[in-house]
């Protein structure tokens, strides 16, 4: 398999796993309210913070399918959320569980740096 393979495939994880954990936000999945209630960030933040993922999401289909620029500032503000989430985990010293934005964080660069790869072709 290829970079541009890899690349591809992790843009597509990193779009469907923030659709995911978005959806997850807005039901209030107990998970997502255990987890922010540790970390300090408010129940009345995490619809907006989840609308942040979702326009992440669609921002890189939209970047796939034939804006590759749009692609590129949405990855950019993933990266961004997830650097802002690691941050808040070490902050807050909620380190079990710090695999999940650096993971969320990882996919994101992949993903800017496939739609930057794209868009300077």
């Amino acid at each position: 398999m290829n970079l541009q393979s890899v690349l591809l495939i992790a843009t597509i994880v990193c779009i469907v796993a923030n659709a995911a954990i978005a959806v997850a936000d807005y039901v209030g999945a107990p998970f997502v309210l255990a987890n922010s209630a540790e970390v300090g960030v408010p129940r009345r933040a995490i619809a907006p913070l989840a609308t942040l993922k979702l326009a992440g999401a669609l921002g890189l289909t939209a970047g796939l399918v034939a804006l590759p620029g749009l692609g590129v500032a949405a990855g950019l503000g993933l990266i961004a959320f997830f650097v802002g989430a690691v941050a808040v985990h070490v902050r807050t010293r909620v380190l079990h569980n710090l695999a999940f934005p650096l993971a969320y964080l990882a996919l994101a660069v992949l993903a800017t740096v496939h739609l930057v790869r794209i868009a300077t072709e």
